[in-house]
């Protein structure tokens, strides 16, 4: 209901304050509108007060159909207000926050201009079919993979859990999305005359940090994150082991920074070579004759892997190294994650059970070495049952 408070000017002139109550916000402040009605001239009072009553309806009408406005926002502007959440919470992996904003663009074009309690299942799904079309990937000209696919669902799921908790929507209409299944590419994987040859050339020709560095991948299998974030304080000298309890990555907005591991099982004790762990004696004391060097110049830090003054390495650094020896050796580069999955593969092969497997690799769940191994396994499967054969036969 308005409420019309008569005012009095200096010189006499007359002008009704109207305001309007529209209940009370999240904290119990009440939200009210207001307005000045300024009578012409000449008019009497008992006219400029009725006058004011019917400026009052339609302005109270006014901020009711705004109000309702109000309570109704388009999917871009929830979107945007959301990645302001998560980097302000950094509730969100920051490499998570990075992929979903590479979302945006598409997504805005399909869905960005919707009211998001006009989105529909329908909608989404459109969309998401529309990514797997020839063309959508400009440098391949074809679709976007499945993988790429379900980024984009999680995008505007997730944008769609936070409009039901601000009650802007009652069900999420993002479940059961239906992606386009596309060819994925088969894994390039080192084989051992290929790891030992690279390996050799490493050892021999190599600084001293990409020796410790590609060694710890080849014979270990961790992720490129994991050795960019071990610190000196996690090898063990006397016991030959190696913790892994950190990552470093990077992200435009932050640089270079320290983060979790990709799941708490991540987090592991893995047996080194002992050729290894002299190795990262010989780097430590190189680092240590560095800082001494460079005095108030050395950035102190602990990690391993560092760039001239001590800072932490970005961690592309050791890809584009190994991808310009591999050139300059006229050898095969088939990139950094590929070491990863040599060691799984060799693992699987040489009769290893995939409970150990998955618990070296740091997978959460033996279902995800399954998952990204089926076909070795399914290899390894059929050596099992030929040698069974072979025993029975025998």
């Amino acid at each position: 209901m308005a409420t019309i408070t008569k005012r009095v000017g200096k010189e006499g002139k007359l002008s009704y304050l109207i305001k309007v109550s529209l209940g009370y916000d999240e904290f119990g402040k009440q939200k009210t509108k207001s307005m000045t009605y300024k009578p012409e001239v000449g008019m009497s009072e008992r006219s400029a007060y009725s006058e004011a009553k019917r400026q009052a309806v339609f302005f109270e009408d006014k901020c009711k159909e705004q109000e309702t406005s109000d309570e109704r926002i388009k999917f871009r502007y929830l979107a945007d207000e959301w990645i302001d959440l998560m980097q302000k919470t950094r509730e969100m992996k920051p490499t998570t926050l990075t992929r979903m904003k590479k979302c945006k663009e598409r997504t805005y074009k399909a869905l960005g201009d919707i009211y998001v309690d006009k989105i529909t299942y329908r909608q989404i799904q459109k969309f998401v079919l529309s990514l797997a079309e020839d063309g959508v990937n400009k440098k391949t000209g074809k679709g976007l993979s499945q993988k790429t696919q379900k980024h984009y669902i999680t995008f505007v799921s997730d944008v769609l859990k936070y409009a039901v908790k601000c009650d802007y929507i009652a069900d999420n209409p993002c479940k059961d999305i239906s992606t386009v299944k596309t060819q994925t590419k088969e894994k390039e994987i080192y084989s051992i005359e290929e790891l030992q040859t690279l390996l050799k050339l490493i050892n021999e020709e190599a600084p001293i940090e990409y020796k410790v560095f590609f060694n710890i991948l080849a014979y270990n299998g961790i992720r490129r994150s994991e050795a960019m974030g071990m610190e000196y304080k996690d090898v063990d000298f006397e016991n030959n082991t190696i913790m892994i309890q950190r990552a470093s990555n990077y992200s435009p907005d932050r640089g270079v920074y320290t983060d979790t591991l990709k799941t708490k099982s991540s987090c592991r004790q893995l047996k080194v070579r002992p050729f290894i762990i002299e190795l990262i004696k010989q780097l430590q004391e190189e680092h240590k004759g560095l800082s001494y060097k460079l005095g108030d110049l050395w950035v102190e830090n602990d990690r391993l892997f560092i760039t001239w003054c001590g800072a932490p390495m970005h961690p592309n650094t050791p890809y584009t190294w190994l991808k310009r020896f591999c050139k300059r050796n006229g050898l095969k580069f088939k990139g950094l994650h590929s070491f990863r999955h040599s060691v799984a593969t060799q693992a699987i092969a040489n009769g290893e059970d995939i409970k150990t497997v998955s618990a070296i690799l740091g997978h959460s769940q033996t279902s995800t070495t399954i998952n990204i191994y089926a076909h070795t396994l399914e290899k390894a499967t059929v050596r099992a049952f030929d040698k069974m054969a072979d025993l029975l036969e025998n």
